[in-house]
């Protein structure tokens, strides 16, 4: 999904006067009417993975670009940021992607790891642990620590428990990456009392999550959960059983998910901090 956004006094405001839309032979477009120049969409906030947004907003950005404009394309949530190894590359292609859209610059929210992120041209990374801390300030007080759910998210849960004051705890898993088949779920002792933050960046049906719930013989009430980009797919209705609150970004369209009733967090603010 894109929306786009000019600079007025005001604020920001979502610019209205150029639609995407569809030829009929299928290919992505824009419609425009006699546009003001100080409406020429500048900053464009695209979710999600889906390729026929991309190609719109390369419409949008050439459109821009041609009245004269530079324009940051926001992309919090890097599609193809997993398949980061063996083949395909599916990291490289969709960087390839978001390149070949000739943004100016490129905004991204807490990438799934380094590798995609080497490849995406004129690129500033947001990294979690602020926004999780703007987000949790007011109930900072209530968690005793934060959770590691695996290897992978050795760095992100130290960067995010640091920015908070809490230590970190460590679990690990075991994935057959033949079947993605998940199994062997441990987690460390947790003191007696008090609430804890598991922390990742994407949660896609939460098998992971539910996985680590159950090893740490927590009750849903001592246990919240924060992923940076929820996808929320299959089964993910079902981390309401392991979890009190489940915090997310606006970072993909499956945040929304009704059946997961997760908090969703604007991350427009975050991503241009500064700029308004």
């Amino acid at each position: 999904m894109i929306t786009t956004f000019a600079k007025f006094p005001q604020g920001w405001t979502s610019y209205s006067r150029a639609a995407g839309m569809r030829f009929s032979a299928g290919e992505c477009h824009i419609t425009t009417d006699k546009v003001v120049d100080g409406e020429t969409p500048l900053y464009f906030y695209l979710t999600g993975a889906d390729a026929n947004d991309f190609v719109t907003a390369g419409m949008w950005i050439d459109y821009a670009h041609q009245a004269g404009h530079k324009v940051t394309a926001l992309i919090p949530y890097l599609p193809g940021a997993r398949q980061d190894r063996n083949a395909p590359f599916g990291a490289k292609v969709y960087a390839n992607l978001i390149n070949a859209l000739d943004a100016d610059e490129v905004i991204c929210f807490d990438p799934h790891s380094e590798v995609m992120p080497s490849f995406v041209n004129n690129l500033r990374v947001v990294y979690s642990d602020t926004v999780i801390r703007k987000v949790l300030r007011k109930s900072l007080g209530e968690y005793a620590g934060v959770i590691c759910p695996d290897q992978g998210a050795h760095a992100r849960t130290e960067k995010v428990a640091a920015a908070l004051g809490l230590p970190v705890y460590y679990a690990k898993k075991h994935r057959d990456f033949t079947t993605g088949k998940l199994s062997g779920f441990e987690c460390e002792a947790l003191p007696v009392t008090g609430k804890f933050l598991v922390v990742d960046d994407i949660c896609d049906g939460g098998g992971t999550f539910r996985g680590l719930a159950a090893a740490t013989g927590l009750p849903k009430e001592r246990l919240d959960l924060w992923v940076s980009h929820g996808v929320f797919s299959g089964n993910a209705a079902a981390l309401n059983e392991h979890y009190g609150t489940i915090f997310t970004t606006d970072s993909h369209p499956g945040a929304t998910n009704p059946a997961v009733g997760a908090r969703v967090s604007p991350l427009i603010h975050h991503l241009l901090e500064g700029r308004i």
